[in-house]
């Protein structure tokens, strides 16, 4: 469980990447934002395991999260990649229509009042909204995808807290050199595939369990053969007009 959980977090790396530039966040400042933007998506990840450990119990329910998650996989393989827009997600939309946001940082502040009385967000908070919520997407397919190995509740959650929980020193580690494994998009499409496949039929296939030493060997190979291509065939560009 802890494998598929570190590998599909993996993905919540690139997000921060791309949102942490987008905001104009200093390094100095990502380890807060990372902190408290942890701290939430353990709350959300445990409001979602109990969900899904109530929902899991209904087979039509196992079926109807392999098929989202083998759909979740294809749309990773084969749709055109989109640059994340902040500004255009509805939510931050709605957030700054209601919570006055001031032009800059100030500091490593999420709030500060200012000389008129009037309290304002920072573009700090405003990005760790956004976090919180791309978290939420993610947990959309990592929390099936963990059940479809295990309906122990405890394991699937330590599984989601162990794995959260590295992914600050793992984005620190990762942050400079995430462009150079442009494969492990695809690798993580299969791996979804894959999952799915075995929520809705690799397990009534195997007489109700697929054997857990099969699943760890097919997605540790699958992840390492994306990892190997990465770094051996270069990422193909578009020669300039």
């Amino acid at each position: 469980g802890f494998v598929v959980e570190k590998s599909l977090a993996v993905d919540n790396i690139f997000v921060f990447v791309v949102v942490f530039t987008y905001f104009g966040i200093p390094a100095k400042y990502q380890h807060r934002v990372l902190f408290w933007g942890i701290l939430g998506a353990l709350v959300f990840r445990i409001i979602f395991i109990a969900l899904g450990s109530v929902l899991m119990q209904y087979h039509w329910i196992v079926w109807l999260f392999g098929g989202f998650l083998i759909v979740t996989g294809f749309k990773i393989l084969f749709a055109p990649e989109k640059p994340i827009e902040p500004e255009k997600n509805p939510i931050i939309r709605l957030l700054r229509k209601f919570v006055r946001v001031t032009p800059q940082l100030e500091g490593q502040a999420f709030f500060l009042r200012k000389p008129d009385g009037l309290v304002y967000a920072t573009p700090l908070f405003v990005c760790l909204v956004f976090l919180e919520l791309s978290d939420i997407i993610f947990a959309v397919d990592s929390v099936p995808a963990i059940f479809a190995l295990t309906r122990e509740p405890l394991v699937v959650f330590t599984s989601n807290v162990f794995a959260i929980l590295g992914l600050r020193a793992m984005f620190f580690l990762l942050a400079g050199v995430m462009h150079k494994f442009h494969y492990l998009k695809y690798g993580l499409g299969l791996i979804l595939i894959f999952v799915g496949l075995k929520m809705v039929w690799l397990n009534d296939a195997f007489g109700g369990k697929f054997p857990i030493t099969w699943s760890l060997g097919i997605i540790g190979a699958i992840l390492s053969v994306a990892v190997i291509v990465s770094l051996l065939v270069p990422v193909r560009r578009t020669p300039a007009a």
